[in-house]
């Protein structure tokens, strides 16, 4: 039945379809290429907005953006809407930011990170003078892991084994066998620069101490293209995409969720909803997590490659536990905290163990801390802020996971309690609007496996062709897009995956007009 509905798209004039399963950033940017490729698209989604993790709520009178708050890398934008015919900066408003942020540590120090390569060598200057030779030599090694890891490996595809064995003297040279965390403790002696070097992995759901050291590739991405802001947050890009898709002639079904992707004789032929309806396709894209799409929506076929007990054995990246939070009267209370704060807690490599290897829900804390309110006045009512504390904490994976049914005030209390004394004094006195999102939002907001913030964690034997693949080794006509496949998580990522999508699926097939087809043809099928 799938199947011949697939068949007779094209000769009653119809264009190929093609399904989207999430309406995430991977997924809306998958839309738009596969339109710009011919594609009618429908887009399924079980939220009420689009974005996934992108987008927002809003409650009295605060926007709280619920994931990404920065765009590093525009120019994938820019070419994922040229792509379909369109300008990314007529559609959405980004705002360069200047200083990108700061990063505090217990001894009252600070670090302020901006693009000018002069300003970032004065304060390296200012921590450790000693370490400014490094800190250059640490900015050549960052451009040439860019050059190869974000230019090359990621973007294109990275399904054939062949392509990994071609780039493996390259990975050996740039010895992508150290820790991110390692290659920066070779180049600065500092602890504090260490860190400061070393922590973005922490962005895309990675362990500094062991995620591959191509990974320093976003110090040069900071320093070349800078860090920006778009008005209205990522929810507001993720709605200018769906106008995209919507324009090309696309559908966005929100509130209704996929329960499986339908396999008939190898081939994918479209998805079965929790309604029970059934909805046919040419091609079908996944955008849910990896894990999800393998363990859930293909449950009842059989799996070659990505099976559950190969998915039980991959590292998965950590949870996120986050405080939104709003304020009233405090716009021009503490003049020193920018749009982007990064407050560290006493230990580093400790607290990044305990989170990751030890599934150790810790007393002590780092804080990344996000108050839109100083670039974009329209996230609270007037005189107001809105924030959001982001702490890094286990997934729901190990064997005694946290209970946050139990933990989540308490832990809430103790950001808050952290925050006042090292931030934001006198908050809890302007507090007004208040949400939480534990890992167990995460896992059921996003079904998210083991509550996770970012999918598979981006170690080396889990990038490039140790990841799930944007071709699935499953069926023929299925793909995969977002954090859980290559090339990775954040929003260069995600955007990039859907890059690397439209290279492997093929062109929508002509329309034939209706009135064209063989009559007799028609009767006989």
């Amino acid at each position: 039945m799938l199947q011949s509905l697939g068949e007779r798209s094209v000769a009653f004039g119809h264009r190929d379809h093609a399904v989207v399963v999430g309406a995430g950033l991977g997924g809306l940017a998958a839309a738009m290429r596969l339109g710009a490729k011919g594609y009618r698209v429908t887009v399924i989604d079980r939220l009420d907005v689009p974005g996934g993790r992108g987008s927002a709520i809003w409650k009295d009178g605060h926007r709280f953006d619920l994931g990404p708050t920065i765009v590093t890398v525009p120019q994938v934008f820019r070419e994922l809407w040229a792509a379909c015919g369109r300008s990314f900066d007529a559609d959405v408003d980004l705002r360069a930011l200047d200083p990108f942020y700061e990063i505090r540590w217990p001894d009252g120090s600070h670090f302020t990170a901006r693009q000018s390569t002069e300003a970032m060598r004065a304060e390296v200057a200012r921590l450790s003078p000693g370490d400014v030779k490094g800190y250059d030599r640490f900015l050549k090694d960052s451009e040439r892991r860019y050059e190869f890891g974000f230019e090359d490996l990621g973007r294109r595809p990275m399904n054939e084994l062949w392509e990994l064995i071609k780039v493996l003297p390259t990975f050996a040279w740039l010895r992508a066998d150290r820790s991110v965390y390692g290659h920066a403790a070779r180049r600065v002696k500092d602890e504090r620069l260490r860190m400061a070097l070393s922590f973005h992995p922490l962005f895309i759901g990675g362990d500094p101490f062991h995620v591959t050291s191509m990974y320093i590739l976003v110090s040069h991405l900071e320093k070349e293209f800078g860090v920006h802001y778009a008005m209205g947050g990522v929810a507001a890009i993720a709605e200018a995409m769906a106008n995209v898709v919507r324009e090309q002639g696309g559908l966005l079904r929100m509130e209704a969720e996929v329960d499986e992707i339908l396999i008939d004789s190898g081939r994918a032929r479209g998805v079965r909803l929790a309604s029970g309806e059934v909805i046919a396709a040419d091609v079908v894209v996944s955008n849910a997590d990896a894990g999800h799409t393998y363990d859930r929506l293909l449950r009842n076929h059989a799996r070659r490659r990505w099976t559950g007990a190969r998915l039980k054995r991959s590292r998965w990246s950590m949870g996120l536990f986050v405080w939104y939070f709003g304020t009233k009267g405090t716009r021009e209370m503490w003049p020193d905290v920018g749009h982007h704060t990064i407050l560290n807690g006493p230990r580093y490599k400790g607290l990044v163990n305990d989170i990751f290897l030890k599934g150790k829900l810790s007393k002590d804390m780092s804080l990344y801390v996000h108050r839109p309110s100083v670039t974009d006045p329209g996230v609270a009512p007037e005189g107001g802020d809105t924030f959001y504390a982001l702490s890094p904490v286990p997934h729901l994976g190990f064997d005694d996971p946290v209970d946050w049914s139990r933990e989540a005030e308490r832990y809430r209390q103790a950001v808050q309690a952290e925050l006042e004394a090292n931030l934001l004094p006198g908050l809890g006195d302007h507090l007004t609007a208040n949400v939480v999102l534990t890992p167990e939002d995460f896992r059921d907001r996003y079904l998210s496996p083991h509550g996770c913030g970012f999918s598979i964690e981006p170690r080396i034997f889990q990038s490039a062709w140790f990841r799930p693949h944007n071709v699935s080794e499953e069926a023929k006509g299925l793909y995969l897009v977002g954090a859980g496949t290559h090339p990775g998580a954040g929003l260069p990522g995600v955007v990039g995956s859907a890059e690397v999508l439209a290279q492997l699926v093929p062109d929508a097939n002509p329309v034939i007009p209706a009135e064209r087809v063989d009559e007799t043809k028609v009767a006989a099928e």
